[in-house]
């Protein structure tokens, strides 16, 4: 039987949201960010190893206590300049233990209110799959493309559109050839694509959202203390 492994890249700055502190780090439900996505991560049955990918220089991880997430978690300190270097480097950090056939769950560090349910739909849909995929939601907003000057130049149609969200889930060599033949993507699903395989889209829901900017981290908070109890 296949295996699973998580890998969650956190070697990132978090330019976008504007805080001194990387955004993983920020305080979210009186804990870092990141715990929470860790947690979730850790929590799952399936989920044999959690690979957390850091910045080699990274000064933060090391100020908080992480030993309640488990010994399922491991700190890989050689993250890389791109998503796909980190992810790389947690495929490399998995090797001695990871066969080709099993399945690696690539998370965002920013995205931390994956459930278990959503979880156990990702696994259970894609689990005799024999491309893997990842966890969507149907766009449902009209979109409008803008010219530089923030002026609509066209309204695209969102029949079919997907708004792609992670964890993202494939097999491990296949993964890991995708991502070495073209790491010029914005996920992992991107370079299978590229590699001519067809992921499959696992539905979800927006309750599983990015952080990204200041407003994200409010409402992060909110779906978290929503489950607590639940």
């Amino acid at each position: 039987m296949p295996r699973y492994f998580a890998i969650v890249p956190a070697a990132g700055s978090g330019s976008r949201f504007g805080a001194e502190l990387p955004k993983q780090y920020l305080p979210l439900a009186g804990r870092p960010l990141i715990y929470h996505t860790l947690l979730a991560l850790c929590r799952s049955p399936h989920i044999e190893r959690v690979l957390v990918v850091l910045a080699p220089d990274d000064r933060h991880w090391r100020a908080y206590d992480w030993r309640d997430l488990g010994p399922k978690l491991e700190t890989v300190y050689a993250g890389g300049a791109t998503r796909a270097d980190s992810v790389l480097a947690g495929l490399q950090a998995a090797a001695t233990a990871a066969a080709d056939s099993d399945w690696v769950l690539v998370h965002d560090a920013a995205r931390p209110c994956l459930s278990q349910a959503m979880l156990e739909s990702l696994v259970s849909e894609l689990c005799d799959d024999p491309v893997g995929g990842l966890l969507a939601v149907p766009v449902a907003d009209t979109l409008k493309r803008a010219d530089k000057d923030n002026r609509v130049v066209a309204t695209e149609p969102r029949d079919g559109l997907w708004q792609a969200q992670t964890p993202q889930m494939f097999h491990y060599a296949a993964l890991r050839q995708a991502l070495e033949a073209g790491r010029a993507v914005t996920d992992e699903a991107g370079a299978m694509e590229a590699a001519g395989y067809v992921p499959k889209l696992v539905k979800c829901d927006a309750s599983n959202l990015k952080v990204t900017f200041p407003a994200d981290l409010a409402l992060a908070e909110l779906i978290l203390f929503s489950r607590k109890g639940s």
